[in-house]
């Protein structure tokens, strides 16, 4: 039974970080397009990802789900940043 409890927490915990990805996401959308001041804290997602990485995870679906999250998540971090660093060096428009 405690396996069985650990392995839906787990499960929980790599959905609720797939769906931060997608919001963080639409988040440095904002950014890019100048609707938001602030560029979103990707540094902290990407320490609970990587807390949650050093876990041992016995279950094989799980496993495979927590590397795709991290994968999705390095992925979209180069794409941030690259958004990122196209907003801070564009002239901005004076409104």
């Amino acid at each position: 039974m405690l396996i069985s409890k650990e392995n839906r927490e787990l499960r929980e915990a790599i959905l609720g970080f797939e769906r931060r990805i997608e919001t963080m996401h639409l988040d440095f959308q904002r950014y890019r397009l100048g609707e938001a001041d602030r560029m979103p804290g990707w540094e902290r997602l990407e320490r609970e990802i990587l807390m949650l990485s050093r876990r041992k995870v016995f279950d094989l679906e799980l496993r495979n789900h927590l590397d795709r999250i991290m994968h999705k998540f390095q992925n979209r971090k180069k794409i941030w940043l690259r958004w990122a660093e196209e907003y801070q060096q564009a002239p901005r428009k004076e409104g």
